[in-house]
């Protein structure tokens, strides 16, 4: 279990839910503009942080520093009807939306124009340690998301890209997405086997590094 000072919740109430309710949003703005309006439809075309947020997933975040909001239901026909790309789109919308979200946060650590530090408020984090989890864990959510697995937003990208010929392979494992996902996640650190933290860890540190000019 990570920190949970009161700075660090307070960073991390904040962000989930910024970044999940604009990821959420994301899926259903850019569905609905592919002509799919099953997400209007159930209420996903909003804004409003409890249309979007899941309790065990909101608790998973605070606690673990992993976490997921309700996926935003869409139909799959309609969308290829507009266009082939058209799930993979509205897949791809919500990781872009946390990253531009971590590119945005960036820019006042970027060009100092918020001193960066790594001192801790005593109750209240400092705008650098807020702005710092924020980048932190929207760049986590997504390099998460891309994940190549079931129900991750990574497979349907994965698919699109996918010759055909492998895609009947893929086929085969796909049912498994969600326990191999389970497993990566919560087997593997038990095992020493952290396999998610070399899909994400290295990659979020260099990002991280990178969008606030540090080496």
């Amino acid at each position: 279990m990570l920190n949970l000072d009161a700075p660090t919740t307070i960073s991390r109430i904040i962000t989930l839910i910024i970044a999940f309710t604009l990821h959420e949003f994301a899926h259903a703005f850019t569905a609905n503009a592919l002509g799919d309006d099953t997400p209007r439809m159930a209420g996903r075309l909003t804004l409003n942080p409890f249309a979007h947020l899941d309790l065990m997933g909101t608790l998973m975040l605070l606690m673990a520093g992993f976490g997921w909001a309700k996926p935003v239901p869409v139909n799959p026909y309609t969308l290829r009807r507009k266009s082939k790309a058209g799930l993979m789109l509205v897949s791809l919308a919500g990781p872009l939306t946390n990253l531009l979200l971590a590119v945005i946060a960036a820019i006042p650590l970027r060009f100092n124009l918020v001193p960066l530090d790594f001192i801790s408020g005593r109750f209240l984090p400092t705008f650098s340690q807020f702005l710092l989890e924020f980048i932190f864990i929207n760049l986590a959510l997504f390099l998460f998301n891309l994940i190549p697995l079931a129900p991750l937003d990574g497979e349907q990208v994965l698919l699109f890209f996918m010759p055909p010929a492998f895609k009947r392979a893929y086929e085969n494992i796909r049912p498994y997405g969600p326990i191999i996902l389970l497993v990566i996640v919560f087997v593997g650190p038990m095992l020493h086997f952290d396999i998610l933290g070399i899909i994400i860890r290295e990659p979020l540190l260099l990002l991280t590094k990178f969008l606030i000019g540090i080496r």
